[in-house]
C-alpha cells in the first residue's frame, strides 16, 4: 500500500520559491572552479599516497599539486570577481527595498510632471523642461 502511494507521487517537484539562476558567466566560472578544485584535491591525495608508499612520483605530484592549489585559488577568486563585474554591468537587483527603484520612481514622477532634476539626485536642483529644448538636446 505504501509502495503504491510512493509511486503515485511525482519524481520531480518544483519549488515554488526557487532561487534565481546564476548568470551564465558566473555559472561558467563556478563550474570551472569546482572542476579545478576537485582535480587539485585528487592530485594532493595521489601525492600523499605516493609519499606514503615511497614512490618516485611523490615529489613531482607534490609540485603539481602546489601549482594546482594556486590555480584553484585563483579560479575561486575568479567566481567572485566575475559575479561583481556582472552586477556592476547589469545594475542593482531591483527589490522593493532597493534605493535605485525609489530614485527611478521619483525621476519618473518628475518627468510626468514636466520637471527634470539637474545635478545629483536628492539635492533639490530642479529645472522646468521645455519641449523645444528637449527636442534640440535629443537631436544633438
Amino acid at each position: 500500500m505504501e509502495h503504491e502511494a510512493r509511486s503515485a507521487r511525482q519524481l520531480w517537484v518544483e519549488d515554488e520559491r526557487g532561487r534565481r539562476r546564476m548568470p551564465d558567466p558566473v555559472r561558467t566560472a563556478a563550474v570551472r572552479a569546482v572542476l579545478l578544485t576537485s582535480v587539485t584535491l585528487i592530485q594532493a591525495m595521489v601525492a600523499f599516497f605516493c609519499a606514503v608508499s615511497g614512490s618516485w612520483l611523490a615529489f613531482p605530484m607534490l609540485l603539481s599539486s602546489v601549482g594546482s592549489t594556486v590555480v584553484a585559488t585563483w579560479s575561486v577568486l575568479d567566481v567572485w570577481i566575475t559575479r561583481q563585474v556582472w552586477r556592476q554591468r547589469n545594475g542593482v537587483v531591483s527589490e522593493p527595498s532597493s534605493t535605485a527603484r525609489q530614485l527611478r520612481r521619483e525621476r519618473r514622477r518628475a518627468r510626468k510632471a514636466g520637471v527634470t532634476t539637474d545635478g545629483e539626485p536628492g539635492h533639490g536642483a530642479t529645472a522646468i523642461r521645455r519641449p523645444e529644448t528637449a527636442a534640440l538636446s535629443e537631436a544633438a
